[in-house]
C-alpha cells in the first residue's frame, strides 16, 4: 500500500499540531520515546522532526509533508511547496515576530547602530542575509539556548529572538529596536511529491480538512425557534457566513433558524436574541467549516 510521509513539528508545536489533527479526523498517538507516531489513516506514515529541521526533510524528499514555521524555511533556504497558512490562536497565538532586541540602557537605538557590533540568534542564516542587505557590517553567533541571559549579562551587544506578545522581552528589561520578520506555521510540501498525482490528492485531503477545522476553531453554531411575529427582528440580528437557515416547524407560526457565528460575540448576542423573541436557543461546537 502506498503512503503519504507525514512529519509531526516536535517541540512548542507539537501537542497542537497533534491536536488540529484530531479536529480535522485523524488520531495520532505515541509514547515519549518514539520518533514514529501512529495515525489511524493506512495511507500515512508519521515522523517526529524538529521544527527548525522540518523543511529540509520536505525538500530532499525524505517528508512529503510537514508543519513548520515560515522563519525556518527562510532560514534554511528550503524550496517547497506552501499548501496553507496555518494562523491561529492554539498553534501560534497569532503571528509571531522576530525581533532585535538590546538591553533597556543600551545606547542601540536604531537596526545602523549595530555597525561592527556582537548579536547572538538561532536563526543565524537569515539574519546574516538581513544584515549583509542592510550594508552593516555584525559579528552573527549561534545561541544554543537561553538568548535573552547574553544580552542581560552583556555577552553580545544585541540578540535576534522570536516574540508573540512581548511579555518575556519587557520582564528581562529589554527593549526591542527593529522587527526583522513575522512567522506562522506552515503546510509544506515535498514538489516531487506534489508532481504525484496519488499523493497530491492525499494532501489536498489533509490540506482541506485542516483549514476546515482552523476556520472552526473561533466560530459555533447556534439555533433557535422564533415565531413568525418576531422573525423579522431575530434574523436582522443574526450575522453569518451566507445568511441564516430557515425552516418551518409543525406549527405553522413558528420557525426553526440555524446559523455559524463567531464565538467571540456569542455572549452578547444570545441576550438580545432571547430579548427579540428567540426561544430555545442552543449553542454547539464545530470542528469544521468548509
Amino acid at each position: 500500500m502506498r503512503k503519504l510521509k507525514l512529519g509531526i513539528p516536535k517541540g512548542s508545536l507539537e501537542a497542537n499540531t497533534i491536536d488540529l489533527f484530531k479536529r480535522a479526523g485523524w488520531r495520532i498517538t505515541y509514547d515519549s520515546r518514539s520518533y514514529f507516531p501512529d495515525i489511524d489513516d493506512e495511507e500515512i506514515s508519521c515522523t517526529l522532526v524538529r521544527a527548525q529541521e522540518m523543511s529540509r526533510y520536505v525538500e530532499d524528499g525524505t517528508l512529503d509533508l510537514g508543519l513548520t514555521g515560515r522563519d525556518w524555511i527562510m532560514e534554511n533556504g528550503s524550496q517547497v511547496e506552501v499548501l496553507q497558512d496555518l494562523v491561529y490562536s492554539k498553534v501560534s497565538a497569532g503571528r509571531a515576530r522576530w525581533v532585535l532586541v538590546v538591553r533597556e540602557d543600551s545606547p542601540i537605538q536604531d537596526i545602523r547602530d549595530l555597525d561592527g557590533k556582537r548579536i547572538s540568534t538561532e536563526l543565524v542564516n537569515f539574519t546574516r542575509r538581513y544584515f549583509e542587505e542592510m550594508g552593516i557590517r555584525v559579528h552573527i553567533e549561534f545561541s544554543w539556548g537561553a538568548t535573552e541571559a547574553k544580552v542581560v549579562e552583556g555577552l553580545v551587544d544585541a540578540i535576534v529572538e522570536v516574540t508573540e506578545t512581548g511579555s518575556t522581552i519587557r520582564a528581562n528589561k529589554l527593549r526591542v529596536v527593529h522587527e526583522l520578520m513575522k512567522t506562522n506555521p506552515q503546510l509544506i510540501a515535498n514538489r516531487q511529491a506534489c508532481a504525484d498525482q496519488w499523493k497530491r490528492k492525499k494532501m489536498e485531503q489533509i490540506r482541506l480538512l485542516l483549514n476546515g477545522s482552523l476556520q472552526a476553531l473561533d466560530k459555533v453554531g447556534i439555533k433557535l425557534n422564533v415565531s413568525k411575529e418576531n422573525l423579522g427582528r431575530v434574523i436582522l440580528l443574526l450575522p453569518s457566513l451566507k445568511a441564516p437557515t430557515i425552516s418551518g416547524l409543525f406549527n405553522e407560526e413558528w420557525f426553526a433558524v440555524e446559523t455559524v457565528i463567531n464565538r467571540s460575540i456569542v455572549r452578547e448576542l444570545i441576550p438580545l436574541l432571547q430579548e427579540a423573541g428567540a426561544e430555545g436557543i442552543i449553542e454547539y461546537s464545530l470542528n469544521k467549516v468548509i
